[in-house]
């Protein structure tokens, strides 16, 4: 009996193992098999789409050197008097005070030990030269001629949806202004209106919209760092009924993958309909732009009036590279906090309430901390003006995805940053909804950790 005991525990012990070892090579088999016929294609192309849309979203200006360059005549601010164009020339020290960032990578190292050293004259515009023609500059491109001097200028998607790290450090320069490439960062320290400025001739901006330069200039240079208005070249609208800018903060790029609507306000449209929306109307490319919902007179005069909804050219210098900087930026991750940044007993905390007594989740919801669907809101349902949300198509605002925003602290919160503090927006929520939340678990809140990529110190 013994021996019958011990060969069925042997037998019960080897089938255990026969089970298990036929499992794995089961799986095994089924991950060897991922890799043959059209599924490696799809992994091939899907490379490639990645490869090809990083050097769309950081390089491609879609021919908007046309409109920047061209018409505007910015180059020529940009290289000054002394090199051919107008006025004092725009040195590093200049364009890194209006926001732009510097390439670490696309520098030579001659050049990053003379940084180092502070052998290199910041405040000389020739050195701006030099920097666009390594190719430098974070979303801008300069188009050179052939005794080298600067014949037109454009602008990328990664002028505003990209910075770089602090790993960079020099004398005379600030963290954050020189360093390697974060793609889907938002450029928070951009003055885009500072930068429209600069332009010599705005003309053709001021009969686009029916006022004169000097109100343009009013207009954009109230902006201020890390806001843009999109839709001011579609109803003209250059300031709220209260009197303040109507311009939106510049949103991230990245943590997209699974969101629907891409904008602050709603109903415009996914990823890629923004992306040929700026390529042809903001950004001023050459391709082929098509929403009859720009007809609409009453409510987009301007784009109404230049047929906006029916743009085309030729040739189309954008509709080839929508695929491909769709795909990318749907790849771009929603960044982790740094570890230690944030309190971890308190972001714990405050997740409980985010997911319970706060309803943040309610349309938040995770893991990407926004509707799946259609994630439109009317202002009163949060208990805000209705102004910029009336710019859009159907009068509403879109929730707005939480991943990642550590990293777009600086300039307030909602689309147009009126409350300074993340505090401030948990005050404002527990007031409108009559929330009844402490002293305390507002502040858990606002260290909500919300699986780890929305926290905040």
């Amino acid at each position: 009996m013994k021996t019958f005991w011990k060969v069925a525990g042997l037998l019960f012990v080897s089938g255990i193992l026969i089970a298990g070892y036929t499992l794995k090579a089961q799986k095994q088999g089924q991950q060897s098999r991922a890799l043959h016929g059209f599924d490696h294609k799809i992994i091939a192309h899907s490379q490639d789409m990645i490869k090809e849309g990083r050097e769309v979203f950081r390089f491609n200006t879609f021919g908007d050197e046309s409109f920047w360059g061209d018409t505007l005549e910015l180059h020529k601010a940009i290289e000054g008097s002394k090199f051919g164009g107008v006025g004092p020339g725009v040195s590093p020290a200049t364009a890194t005070a209006v926001g732009l960032k510097i390439d670490v990578d696309a520098l030579p190292q001659s050049v990053i030990g003379a940084l180092k050293v502070g052998q290199v004259d910041l405040n000389d515009p020739a050195v701006t030269l030099d920097l666009l023609k390594l190719n430098a500059v974070l979303g801008v491109t300069g188009f050179f001629n052939a005794g080298g001097g600067l014949r037109s200028v454009g602008f990328q998607c990664a002028v505003c949806h990209s910075r770089v790290d602090n790993s960079f450090r020099a004398p005379g320069i600030p963290p954050g202004v020189i360093g390697h490439r974060l793609d889907g960062w938002s450029n928070q320290d951009l003055d885009v209106g500072q930068i429209i400025a600069l332009s010599p001739n705005l003309d053709p901006v001021a009969n686009l919209l029916g006022v004169d330069v000097a109100t343009v200039k009013k207009v954009v240079t109230s902006w201020g760092p890390g806001k843009f208005d999109a839709e001011l070249f579609l109803d003209g609208k250059g300031f709220r009924p209260d009197g303040k800018p109507a311009a939106t903060l510049i949103p991230p790029a990245f943590g997209l993958s699974g969101v629907n609507l891409h904008t602050w306000t709603g109903a415009w449209g996914t990823v890629t309909y923004w992306n040929a929306f700026v390529a042809n109307l903001e950004l001023h490319g050459k391709g082929t732009f098509f929403d009859p919902r720009l007809d609409n007179a009453k409510q987009f005069p301007v784009a109404a009036k230049n047929n906006f909804g029916h743009t085309t050219n030729e040739p189309d210098l954008i509709t080839p590279s929508l695929p491909a900087l769709h795909f990318y930026q749907l790849a771009i991750p929603a960044p982790q906090p740094p570890k230690g940044s944030f309190n971890e007993d308190a972001a714990k905390r405050g997740d409980h309430l985010f997911s319970g007594k706060a309803q943040c989740s309610r349309c938040h919801t995770e893991p990407v901390f926004t509707e799946p669907g259609w994630n439109l809101h009317k202002g009163s349902e949060v208990c805000i003006d209705n102004f910029e949300a009336n710019r859009a198509p159907d009068h509403r605002y879109r929730t707005t995805p939480l991943n990642g925003i550590w990293t777009h602290m600086k300039r307030g919160f909602f689309h147009d940053g009126r409350f300074p503090t993340l505090l401030d927006v948990v005050n404002h929520y527990d007031s409108c909804f009559s929330l009844g939340l402490s002293a305390r678990e507002n502040l858990y809140l606002r260290r909500t950790r919300a699986d780890g990529v929305m926290a905040v110190s």
